[in-house]
């Protein structure tokens, strides 16, 4: 790539717009896989593969509900590297830095495919059709959702209820809070263009944040003794807080280290197969520090921080604990070609 397209194709201007403050696009792309195929796509083995970057956490959700029902056998995975221009992910990590799959080079090819003028973002998790090449979807709620109820044909012996018909309504209110407060909650701060929107947004994640540090001092999980969906979506932005978001979007009031309770919550994910060693500490550096261009101009990495207090005892097997409900199991070690790099995560991870 030449001086003048990289110039051309910057980041710059995508992220903090002066004056504003930061209002995510939720406009996804609809369509979804579904048993009775309702929207032109019916759930089959080995007929779709998901495009899920380890660096961004909205894709992280997807490879961990993803191996926690064992569907890794029946949906395939490309992953991007953890770096982009304005224009799109890439599959530089692969060989001749083409998806082995799909067979191209940008996940923007997948999406005009199937919408030739699509002028939203380029974003990931999506999941392609390598049928034809095209795009299904990129709507990120979704997609885990219908992991758990439209592919039960294909989940493993032993899969947990990631979405308990008994905590149903809680956990919906529960996820829109994170979503909003916590998941998004950061990247306000991170992406806001004026001091008092910074302000703003940094007190409501706080606020929060210590909303669910008081709630997690009376269980184990956020809805009790076993793991729902809820902890899967609230652990992938609490495991970048202290090597991202603390520092490059300024939520800085303290580490999630240092908190009484989440901290253990997060060591005790981080020590749970299908969360931790999904997690690839580089490539969420790289991402963040490296494309987004308004925060961090430099694109210097920082070495540290060390995250070898997610190995720590964390004593959250004090509280009444069914971690993978009735009859579930843990989940196998990740497949060979789906390990993350030894020399990125602090967990010694075994495949299969």
């Amino acid at each position: 790539m030449t001086a003048d397209d990289t110039t051309q194709h910057s980041t710059k201007g995508s992220y903090v717009h002066e004056g504003e403050a930061f209002e995510r696009d939720m406009t996804y792309i609809p369509t979804r896989i579904t048993r009775d195929g309702r929207d032109g796509y019916e759930v089959e083995a080995h007929r779709y593969r998901l495009i899920a970057a380890r660096a961004c956490p909205w894709a992280n959700r997807t490879l961990i509900v993803r191996r926690l029902l064992g569907l890794e056998e029946a949906i395939s995975v490309g992953m991007p590297g953890p770096t982009h221009d304005a224009r799109s992910w890439t599959f530089d990590l692969d060989e001749g830095g083409k998806d082995p799959v799909l067979g191209i080079e940008r996940l923007q090819e997948a999406y005009f495919q199937r919408f030739p003028d699509y002028e939203r973002g380029i974003t990931v998790p999506a999941i392609v059709d390598t049928r034809d090449g095209k795009v299904v979807t990129n709507d990120f709620d979704q997609i885990t959702r219908d992991f758990s109820s439209e592919w039960t044909e294909f989940h493993r012996d032993g899969a947990p209820n990631l979405w308990p018909a008994e905590h149903a309504e809680e956990m919906e209110e529960l996820i829109h809070f994170i979503l909003h407060r916590v998941n998004n909650g950061v990247y306000k701060c991170g992406f806001a263009g004026t001091q008092e929107a910074y302000e703003e947004a940094y007190d409501e994640l706080w606020d929060a944040l210590d909303v669910l540090d008081e709630r997690l001092s009376a269980r184990r999980y956020l809805m009790g003794r076993s793991i729902t969906e809820a902890d899967v979506r609230l652990f992938v932005t609490l495991v970048r807080f202290d090597p991202v978001y603390h520092s490059h979007f300024k939520a800085n009031r303290q580490t999630i280290r240092s908190m009484e309770n989440l901290s253990g919550y997060l060591a005790d994910l981080f020590q749970t197969p299908g969360f931790g060693d999904t997690v690839d500490f580089q490539q969420i550096k790289d991402h963040y520090y490296i494309v987004q261009e308004d925060v961090n101009p430099t694109q210097i990495v920082p070495k540290g921080p060390t995250m070898e207090w997610l190995l720590e005892p964390h004593g959250r097997d004090r509280f009444e604990t069914n971690t993978w409900g009735d009859g579930g199991t843990a989940p196998l070690p990740p497949l060979e070609s789906e390990t993350v790099a030894q020399e990125n995560t602090p967990l010694e991870i075994t495949h299969r």
